[in-house]
């Protein structure tokens, strides 16, 4: 009877020694709370979103076009300006001006949302509605 005792606690002593190394082996498993402990895969596609962003900032993403008729007897609004202008109002006013017997194309730089030339009202409002 004594060596059935002996041999149940000893059997006892060993289930609760893999039962404490079971834990300490899944308590080192579990993450860690931050960015470090994203996995490598997140942590690239998080540096790839950066650089999309860094980039897009540069590409001339706000647009817009204001058709009208530059004199009061033609019409079908044939003059046009086009603003074309990156996240930081840098870029170009495009405007052509359709007469009787000729158009005339004319370009504009941008920069800050601001031009060094006068602007007509025409150009300054595809500036404006280009603004976000």
């Amino acid at each position: 009877m004594t060596f059935l005792v002996v041999l149940t606690l000893v059997v006892a002593l060993a289930a609760l020694a893999c039962a404490v190394l079971a834990l300490r082996t899944a308590r080192s498993g579990v993450r860690r709370e931050g960015p470090d402990a994203l996995p490598e895969d997140v942590l690239g596609l998080r540096q790839e979103v950066a650089a999309l962003r860094a980039e897009g900032r540069d590409a001339l993403r706000h647009l817009a076009a204001v058709r009208y008729d530059a004199f009061g007897d033609m019409g079908g609004h044939l003059s046009w300006s086009v603003a074309l202008l990156d996240d930081g109002g840098n870029g170009v006013v495009l405007t052509s001006i359709h007469g009787r017997s000729e158009a005339r194309t004319y370009a504009k730089s941008i920069s800050a949302w601001r031009c060094d030339q006068q602007l007509s009202p025409e150009e300054s409002e595809a500036v404006e509605a280009a603004r976000p």
